[in-house]
């Protein structure tokens, strides 16, 4: 363990890991540091990081960097690939622009029901692609989609989106759907089945919820 970031709500620890001859600095959050919420049970946030990594390898498109959950200093939590972000990238115009990395976040989030998708949570290397970090709210079984990329709101899903869901819809019938039966509650597990199907069927990116805030605050 190397350092705290302070900014996290979390208790959110800066690592490094090794095996063999390789070091990679990671996020390591602990179970025991996840402050209680009022709207997800106490002791969920670390599994749902990692279901979260499951179906971005599900959906084939990377977004969540790598993954797991390991036993360390303050016990059980999740451990994450650290990505550095390229500091001349600007994520304000990044989350409003049209970019097509940016777009697959969108439909990411969609589809794990992200409560709470900062700017500060989109982290672009410099090489095009666009991750995403701090996926600890999500897939709830009800609608509380909450993100600053709402720019494609009731747009057609591209050829890409769709086909991805297709992938993701296949494999919650086999291993993905085991994986986060492990990680969550199975009616959980059912809406995110279910919202896969919606998407699938009506080919367009959601709407902001009616009954829920629509923006995270704060959005960066």
């Amino acid at each position: 363990m190397e350092g705290r970031l302070v900014q996290a709500s979390n208790a959110t620890l800066y690592c490094s890991v090794e095996w063999e001859d390789l070091t990679a600095a990671c996020v390591y959050k602990p179970v025991a540091g996840e402050r209680p919420l009022w709207d997800f049970p106490d002791g969920t946030l670390a599994g749902r990081e990692v279901a979260a990594y499951a179906v971005s390898q599900a959906m084939g498109w990377n977004i969540v960097p790598p993954t797991v959950h390991r036993d360390g200093p303050y016990g059980p939590g999740m451990v994450q690939l650290w990505v550095e972000p390229d500091p001349d990238v600007d994520l304000v115009a990044l989350s409003r622009s049209d970019d097509p990395a940016v777009r697959r976040v969108a439909v990411f989030d969609a589809v794990i029901n992200n409560a709470d998708r900062k700017i500060g949570h989109l982290l672009p290397p410099g090489d095009g692609h666009v991750y995403g970090c701090d996926h600890g709210v999500c897939f709830s079984v009800e609608y509380k989609l909450r993100t600053v990329l709402w720019q494609w709101r009731g747009k057609r899903l591209t050829d890409e989106a769709l086909e991805a869901l297709g992938r993701v819809e296949a494999a919650l019938a086999g291993p993905l759907g085991d994986r986060l039966a492990a990680l969550l509650t199975a009616e959980e597990v059912d809406a995110t089945r279910r919202r896969v199907e919606l998407m699938l069927k009506h080919r367009i990116h959601p709407y902001p919820p009616e009954d829920w805030p629509a923006i995270p605050w704060p959005p960066l």
